[in-house]
């Protein structure tokens, strides 16, 4: 008997997924990705084809699958795409694009030219979701539907349609039109940031970029690192983010005098995250985003030493400053921005800028998409947002919970989306575990 399950996004959630189902050794399994855009792979992330843009995570961590995990160093290297991007070793960071390219060739061989044609891609925008006493039905944009027994939201990070008075991190600067002697005020001091820095680097900007954020803090930088396991139970699991935090440096401290690194002990807790946060009561979670979480960032979610040393010379040479504080008013005369800042710590500071650039990051509400699917499912009571405002709210089988507190058998989630469950579910190490998991449930 053949299964058909409908994904609902083509980025790398929906394609690391559609890859884990196919792969099943049943070959009873069929999968339809519903993706407006033009190819596979084309999320946020890897939809650029600036060079500049790199990997945030070290090539031999990126594979598609957890038991193979050479999987995609092989691939760049078998490709001739190692060579061409100047990689020496699994250490290194590849150039995004290049990922999105490994999504595309990881499932051709299931789509109906290049393979068995158990894959089919629909080129549409999936407008609504809903279940039937038979399976499920995706209502595309165009008015056709899909029937399927099961249905997967993989629709990413969320990105507003809707008008912004600054522009969005994810246009490059030539879609912008950014003069090379334009001051640009950026919104941000994240990865997103060290991106545009890199990109108008790339194109010899001349023009001062000013980096603002709370605290002015840049992402820490990757390095070489030695494997290092954390046991479940010396994590104290329940505690408050202020004990849990306490507990972090207490370990870093001790790592370090063993001649340990502090990443170490930041990768060891990878595995555990989605524990730690799951373990943590409400009100811990809700102290956790107000008052560290921009220090967990910094120190998780790091740099390749590449673009580190490219941030520290547009430093040393005053092309970017890092600002911390907050934008507390814009005013636009003469097409040019000026803006008050109240710096932390000190008075209100005035700017006068040509361009601001909204790099704040991903870590808003899901019914921020454009699409207007995740509204239907919420205005038609399928599901629910979680207390915290930050995603879909999901059970610990990725089942989306509807409006009563149910949670669903047909309708799943999967990557960004379900942040509110699993928190650590951005990069692709975490979310290839939970497409392995789902695929096993479904299958």
């Amino acid at each position: 008997m053949t299964h058909h399950v409908v994904i609902i996004g083509g980025g790398a959630s929906g394609v690391l997924l559609a890859a884990h189902l196919l792969r099943q050794p049943s070959g009873s399994i069929e999968v339809t990705i519903v993706e407006p855009r033009e190819g596979l792979g084309e999320g946020i992330a890897y939809s650029t084809d600036d060079p500049a843009h790199l990997l945030n995570t070290r090539a031999a961590n990126m594979s598609a699958f957890d038991d193979d995990p050479q999987h995609f160093w092989r691939w760049l290297s078998e490709s001739g795409a190692a060579a061409a991007s100047g990689l020496d070793g699994s250490f290194s960071f590849a150039p995004r694009w290049r990922y999105r390219d490994y999504l595309r060739d990881l499932v051709r061989h299931w789509l109906p030219v290049t393979g068995d044609g158990r894959l089919r891609v629909v080129r549409e925008t999936c407008v609504a979701l809903g279940e039937t006493h038979r399976g499920v039905v995706a209502t595309l944009s165009n008015a056709i539907t899909i029937t399927a027994d099961r249905a997967i939201l993989a629709v990413g990070h969320a990105v507003s349609a809707g008008p912004s008075p600054y522009d969005p991190a994810w246009s490059s600067p030539e879609d912008l039109g950014i003069r090379p002697d334009e001051d640009i005020l950026v919104l941000g001091t994240g990865l997103s940031m060290i991106d545009k820095v890199a990109s108008l680097h790339r194109r010899g900007h001349r023009g001062r970029v000013i980096a603002l954020s709370r605290r002015g803090l840049l992402p820490r930088v990757h390095a070489a690192t030695a494997p290092f396991l954390l046991d479940p139970a010396d994590i104290p699991l329940g505690t408050g983010p202020a004990y849990f935090l306490r507990w972090l440096r207490r370990t870093v401290r001790w790592a370090e005098a063993q001649g340990r690194d502090w990443r170490e002990v930041m990768d060891a807790l990878r595995p555990h995250a989605s524990a730690i946060w799951s373990a943590m009561p409400a009100a811990g979670r809700a102290r956790f985003l107000r008052h560290a979480r921009t220090m967990w960032d910094v120190h998780r979610h790091r740099m390749p030493p590449e673009l580190a040393a490219l941030v520290g010379e547009a430093q040393a040479t005053g092309l970017l400053t890092l600002m911390a504080g907050r934008l507390v008013a814009d005013r636009v005369e003469a097409s040019r921005h000026h803006v008050s800042v109240r710096r932390r710590c000190a008075g209100v500071e005035t700017l006068v800028v040509d361009r601001i650039i909204d790099c704040t990051g991903i870590l808003r509400s899901p019914e921020a998409d454009g699409t207007g699917l995740v509204g239907h499912l919420l205005a038609s009571g399928g599901a629910r947002m979680d207390p915290l405002g930050l995603g879909l709210d999901v059970a610990t089988n990725c089942a989306l919970v509807d409006r009563n507190g149910t949670a669903s058998d047909r309708l799943f989630a999967l990557g960004p989306v379900t942040k509110a469950r699993f928190w650590e579910i951005t990069a692709v190490p975490d979310i290839r575990a939970q497409a392995k998991r789902l695929a096993a449930q479904l299958t």
